[in-house]
């Protein structure tokens, strides 16, 4: 792998089965191995937004790798007062061997990988959130043996940062997705024109048909609260519901990458469904993460 991981671009195909394998073996070896790569290691966990999984997956699974985890509240660093990323960067390479950010300008990611002699992995900017990705193309494995050529239709906001991992991800792995989302959220259409196996669709009935996957995310994304009623409206129709989820194949599975709001991007109804695993999906962050720390910090790998 890379130095770092700051979005799926940063994955060959080769580093991606080498994460799959390693995902499926820490999964199962949980609790049985002694296997610690980051013995010795601090990792910097630093965090401007809120979070329940992310951090927790991170904080576990750096422990369980042998690493000190370490939480920092990005708006308690002297980099909130005005030091400069690349300043913060060089100060933390000579104190930590890695850091995990959570935050809102992927530019700002992109600085401190460029200044940083230690790897870098984003845990989520506004542009993209590759780990979620991973974690999601290893579940699809998980249950369908294969990622390329799955049909995944991603409903909902086309222009975030998870349709956008998910086209990166798709020109990775060969799956064929469709983005079903209305004119005002279309996806960046840069990104899209680089890979042939990607569509939009605005008519999310007519994009969910022979769909092994269905995938939804909130419709209001963190820092864009105030856009709430405008973004509701919008995209009331691109629910996730049982009239859609019946629209697609009959073996066809919801993902999330959750938080869910019940009621909203999604219905309770599929939410508790035996057509959702968004709860083994949430449970794989763990075990992709330790993979992705795995690569990036084992030189036997």
């Amino acid at each position: 792998m890379n130095k770092d991981l700051l979005s799926v671009a940063d994955i060959s195909k080769n580093d991606l089965e080498k994460i799959f394998e390693l995902s499926a073996k820490l999964k199962k070896e949980r609790g049985q191995s002694n296997y610690k790569p980051l013995a010795g290691k601090s990792i910097a966990m630093i965090f401007a937004k809120a979070s329940t999984r992310t951090r927790v997956s991170f904080e576990v699974g750096i422990t369980e790798l042998g690493g000190y985890p370490l939480y920092m509240d990005q708006g308690k660093m002297q980099v909130g007062r005005g030091e400069s990323v690349a300043d913060t960067a060089k100060v933390l390479s000579r104190y930590l061997h890695g850091v995990v950010i959570r935050t809102y300008s992927h530019a700002d990611v992109e600085e401190l990988a460029a200044e940083s002699t230690m790897p870098i992995i984003n845990a989520l900017t506004d542009d993209f959130h590759p780990c979620q990705i991973l974690t999601d193309l290893f579940t699809i494995y998980e249950y369908s043996g294969k990622v390329e050529g799955i049909k995944l239709v991603y409903v909902g906001d086309g222009d975030n940062n998870m349709a956008n991992s998910f086209i990166l991800a798709a020109g990775l792995a060969g799956l064929e997705l469709v983005i079903a989302s209305p004119e005002k959220y279309r996806p960046n259409p840069e990104l899209m024109e680089r890979f042939p196996n990607v569509v939009w669709e605005k008519d999310p009935m007519k994009a969910v048909e022979n769909a092994d996957y269905i995938y939804t995310d909130v419709w209001v994304s963190m820092g864009f609260e105030e856009e709430k009623a405008e973004r509701f409206e919008i995209l009331k129709d691109y629910q996730v519901n049982s009239r859609l989820v019946a629209a697609a194949s009959d073996a066809v599975k919801v993902l999330h990458c959750l938080p869910a709001h019940r009621g909203e991007e999604i219905s309770a109804e599929v939410l508790d469904s035996d057509k959702a695993i968004v709860f083994d999906q949430a449970e794989n962050r763990l075990h992709v993460q330790k993979a992705v720390l795995a690569l990036l910090f084992d030189k036997e790998l």
